[in-house]
């Protein structure tokens, strides 16, 4: 799966897939150096997506709720279009 993923979703499959590497990886490859600095790349990337995931679900509820873009916008330290732009698929219940 390709690192630039776009859907919440597709993100956590990538992330997925970085974990499964690297636990599968060729341990005759990289005996002389340690994983670990990747497997810490990979918790923070899934705890990104994690944290996208609750943004996403938070706006469609301030949305459901009845909060205008610029609200949503200043909360998230952007112009209303943008938060429109990159959540406006969440009024229909586009969370992924």
């Amino acid at each position: 799966m390709s690192n630039m993923a776009k859907t919440h979703l597709e993100k956590l499959a990538a992330a997925d897939a970085i974990a499964e590497r690297l636990a599968n990886r060729n341990q005759e490859e990289t005996v002389w150096r340690s994983s670990e600095p990747l497997r810490r790349i990979a918790d923070a990337f899934r705890a990104q997506v994690a944290a996208e995931v609750k943004v996403a679900e938070a706006v469609k509820a301030a949305r459901k709720a009845g909060f205008s873009w610029s609200a949503i916008g200043m909360m998230l330290g952007v112009s209303k279009q943008t938060a429109q732009h990159r959540f406006g698929k969440v009024d229909i219940g586009d969370v992924a």
